[in-house]
């Protein structure tokens, strides 16, 4: 038993049009799903990824309107890595960045830059990195594009390729990681999941001295992916390593175990079907709002409060069509 990789990962923002604009338009992945928090059904909850919404290529955000921007802190994931093909597309990347208006960083291997929000994002050329040590992602990730007409298909953003945390302890072992869940222990705080699908780094670095706060451009939670079929013997495994683990969740597109590592990162452990298109054509993932059944009741009530949020796909589409 084993996980297939990275499934997705959760952020904050304080403005979903902002958000729509610089992922599904400026970066150019797919905007898949357009639906609200389980929780809290009066917040968006918006996924982006490749062209069918494919896991290891899904980034997620609930939406608080106006929240102030949090600050990453021990226990909190400070950066994700996001790959691309070549040295060639990350100069692409630099160039359409500052032509957007982004301060982006360009570095040998890395462009640097901020969302909206201020989370901190590396594109990374991971095909042009060769072994598992701490300067080298590694290749070999099967390519999870989305289309964009202004993004050409070599420079596209291939997947999720890694994130980083903080902790007080970067160095000290994690049985949590290597003997219950499967990472391979790299040294320096650095680890990699050779997953049935995917292959995805995660490292630890050192914390700062302010104390985190959870708000705008901060990282939820982190999904890791299982077959279905394993999903409760994980949820037995996590606890018999000693860590409280919640019920199975029903999130409509996967179901999920949620379960804190011991230095504080909220871990989920998501299904990989029966994926986006379950209501939706694959054609048109992202394009109405979709809600829980257990919200439907509340669309009409919903839809007057949610700000609109338009698609930039669909409004490509009805704009060449006038």
């Amino acid at each position: 038993m084993r996980l297939e990789g990275l499934h997705h990962v959760t952020m904050i923002t304080g403005d979903a049009n902002a958000n729509v604009g610089f992922y599904a338009d400026v970066l150019g992945l797919r905007l898949v799903k357009k639906t609200v928090n389980f929780d809290q059904p009066d917040a968006y909850h918006l996924y982006f990824g490749d062209e069918r919404g494919t896991p290891g290529s899904i980034l997620t955000w609930f939406e608080f309107p106006g929240a102030p921007r949090g600050r990453a802190g021990a226990g909190m994931i400070h950066t994700l890595e996001l790959g691309v093909g070549s040295d060639a597309a990350l100069d692409f990347w630099a160039e359409r960045l500052a032509a957007h208006g982004h301060d982006a960083e360009r570095r040998d291997g890395v462009v640097r830059v901020e969302d909206p929000d201020g989370l901190a994002l590396e594109l990374v050329a991971a095909a042009e990195r060769s072994g598992d040590g701490a300067s080298g992602r590694g290749s070999g990730n099967p390519p999870l594009r989305a289309e964009h007409p202004e993004v050409p298909a070599e420079h596209a953003i291939l997947g999720v390729e890694g994130a980083r945390a903080y902790t007080h302890d970067p160095t000290a072992a994690h049985a949590l990681l290597t003997e219950t869940l499967g990472f391979t222990d790299q040294g320096g705080g650095a680890y990699r999941l050779d997953g049935g699908l995917r292959h995805v780094h995660w490292r630890y670095e050192p914390a700062p001295a302010e104390r985190g706060r959870l708000g705008a451009g901060t990282v939820h939670h982190i999904a890791w992916a299982s077959p279905d079929e394993d999903h409760l013997a994980w949820q037995r495994r996590v606890r018999e390593a000693g860590q409280p683990v919640t019920e199975v969740r029903d999130r409509d597109y996967f179901r999920s175990i949620y379960f804190r590592e011991p230095r504080g990162i909220l871990f989920e452990i998501a299904t990989l079907s029966p994926g986006f298109a379950i209501d939706e054509d694959p054609d048109h993932l992202g394009e109405e709002l979709r809600l829980p059944a257990m919200h439907e009741h509340l669309r009409a009530q919903l839809e007057r409060v949610l700000t609109p949020v338009a698609n930039p796909r669909a409004a490509r589409r009805e704009a060449a069509r006038a």
